[in-house]
């Protein structure tokens, strides 16, 4: 497993380098409705597949957090990158939180959109039920879409993120990674960080919200920054994109460390 290397797509040739992980419902494509407009003289992307997902869909593994930001870190080696910035959504937020755990001094920035908090996420049975099946229910998957953005958005919409979802996803990756950012907690290793943190999170998002933010990412990164977009659920990316980039590129120009990554 130690020579897997994560599938991904290189996006730009800026000196300042960042790896972005996609969450629970989709893989790398997830960021492309941002992916015309990010700023590619300044940044250079790396989108990634996790195990289970994408090009990686069929590929052995733990399917865990903790893997996952092994996997990212290979990546980082591979591409020669000793310092880089990560972004995550949702479940990718996870797997950054442990990248940084893993390897402070080789994050510049991160970014958590609606992101899990690295004390794990404890579903009430009623949502566990729902969560848990959601791997060979679409039904349940639409569900989740729908509940995670406020009930806002039309239904073509919402059944085609179902559609991109099976395609792109292993029921049995996808529901081990449910195991994984739901249950796990690694906050007492990343706790006092002072690498800088931005939180992005949507206003239609009942759960992974402002408020779960302040109570964990606030409190745990010493330098934090939050961010609430008004007109985005869940999915900032499809929701709302020029919003997102915005928030997320502001952030990472405002490295103030001097060093060039890469």
């Amino acid at each position: 497993m130690a020579s897997f290397v994560l599938p991904h797509a290189l996006h730009g040739t800026g000196s300042h380098k960042v790896i972005a992980v996609h969450g629970w419902f989709a893989d790398r494509s997830a960021f492309d409705p941002v992916r015309p407009d990010l700023d590619q003289d300044a940044f250079q992307y790396a989108l990634v597949d996790l195990r289970g997902y994408g090009e990686a869909k069929d590929a052995a593994g733990a399917y865990t957090t903790g893997e996952g930001a092994a996997d990212v870190l290979a990546l980082a080696n591979r591409l020669g990158w000793e310092r880089f910035s990560v972004i995550g959504h949702s479940m990718g937020a996870s797997v950054v939180q442990r990248v940084l755990a893993a390897a402070p001094r080789r994050v510049r920035r991160m970014v958590g959109i609606s992101p899990v908090p690295a004390s794990g996420l404890p579903l009430p049975p009623e949502q566990w039920e729902l969560f848990s099946s959601a791997a060979h229910t679409p039904g349940n998957r639409r569900a989740i879409l729908d509940l995670t953005t406020g009930g806002q958005r039309p239904a073509a919409w919402l059944d085609r993120m179902v559609r991109r979802s099976l395609e792109c996803s292993d029921p049995k990756a996808f529901r081990s990674w449910l195991d994984s950012w739901s249950g796990e907690s690694f906050a007492a290793e990343v706790e006092g960080s002072a690498v800088p943190a931005l939180a992005v999170t949507g206003t239609l998002d009942p759960a992974l919200n402002a408020e779960l933010a302040r109570q964990t990412w606030l409190r745990w990164y010493t330098r934090s920054e939050l961010v609430e977009l008004p007109s985005a659920g869940h999915y900032a990316m499809d929701e709302t994109p020029l919003e997102l980039i915005r928030a997320v590129e502001d952030f990472l120009r405002a490295d103030d460390d001097g060093a060039a990554a890469g």
